[in-house]
């Protein structure tokens, strides 16, 4: 792999593992940097254009969950000049609003990215939820 082509794949690591920081911390200047103006995110039952559409989903995770933990394990990705496509395989943990319990779900993103000078955003975004499960949580020392 040629040194351009692996700083490349760590760039779009990066964009995965930036945007479920943002989705985390609830932080839309994070996804502000990796999402296209033109992106497009889709998932079970949704599908939502464009970039300032997608950040008032995280508005959306707020009034949802009280917290949330994304992972991002692995991030296959295929570059052609400018251009990106592959997957990204996450799990997601969403403790629930009004209840003791942990939602997980785990998923593999279809991902088409785009360079943005010496980064990646994101054009296209495909959530699939491969299972999910539902845990309780067990509280451990003063909240």
């Amino acid at each position: 792999m040629m040194e351009q082509e692996q700083r490349d794949q760590l760039l779009i690591r990066r964009a995965a593992e930036l945007y479920a920081a943002g989705a985390d911390r609830r932080d839309k200047a994070l996804w502000t940097q990796v999402l296209a103006e033109n992106i497009v995110i889709e998932g079970p039952g949704f599908s939502i254009e464009g970039r300032e559409a997608n950040l008032r989903s995280i508005d959306a995770l707020e009034q949802m969950f009280r917290a949330t933990v994304h992972r991002v394990h692995q991030v296959v990705a295929t570059i052609k000049g400018d251009r990106a496509t592959g997957e990204t395989y996450s799990t997601a943990d969403h403790l629930l609003k009004d209840s003791d319990e942990l939602l997980v779900w785990s998923i593999r993103y279809q991902d088409e990215w785009r360079r943005a000078g010496a980064a990646w955003q994101f054009t296209r975004r495909r959530l699939i939820v491969d299972w999910e499960e539902r845990r309780p949580v067990i509280r451990v020392g003063a909240a």
